[in-house]
């Protein structure tokens, strides 16, 4: 059995529709829920609290496929660089890495496996800034442009989710 989470986006939940869609096809997968956005939070106070949880999950076990939406990509890939070697894949759903909080320098592009799913109709996790900086980030990825929006809900369904975990 595979290690496999789901970390939702910024405003969203584990019990969200992709991490409901997500527990019907691998009823194995975690779909936790991270500290609640709240709109006078600063993000990066928000982004360290839901790290900590993170690393609290994940430190239990090696080898994970992260799956990581919109702010979770954000999580899922900062989690892959401090953490390479328990990282098997990264599968990222319109992932907010056009930020200042995701500090890359000095530090070597990931050799991880990593498939991104980017709409390319985003207007909140921007397109081509977060496709450049992917480009930066991974040296073994496979980036899929989308006829979608930022949620993604209709790729996420078309997918093939056994090859994708395989």
């Amino acid at each position: 059995m595979k290690n496999i989470i789901f970390i939702h986006g910024l405003e969203s939940s584990g019990k969200g529709f992709k991490g409901t869609y997500l527990k019907r096809l691998i009823p194995e997968i975690l779909t936790p829920n991270f500290k609640k956005f709240k709109r006078n939070m600063p993000l990066d106070s928000l982004l360290k609290e839901r790290m900590g949880q993170l690393d609290l999950i994940l430190k239990k076990k090696n080898s994970w496929i992260i799956i990581g939406s919109s702010f979770g990509g954000l999580l899922a890939t900062l989690y892959a660089l401090r953490n390479p070697e328990k990282t098997e894949r990264l599968i990222l759903f319109a992932p907010f890495l056009a930020t200042p909080m995701l500090q890359i320098d000095n530090i070597p592009p990931l050799i991880i496996p990593t498939i991104i799913f980017h709409g390319k109709h985003d207007e909140i996790a921007q397109y081509k800034a977060s496709r450049e900086q992917a480009y930066q980030l991974f040296t073994n990825l496979e980036f899929n442009t989308t006829e979608d929006d930022h949620d993604l809900n209709k790729t996420i369904t078309t997918l093939n989710w056994n090859k994708l975990i395989t």
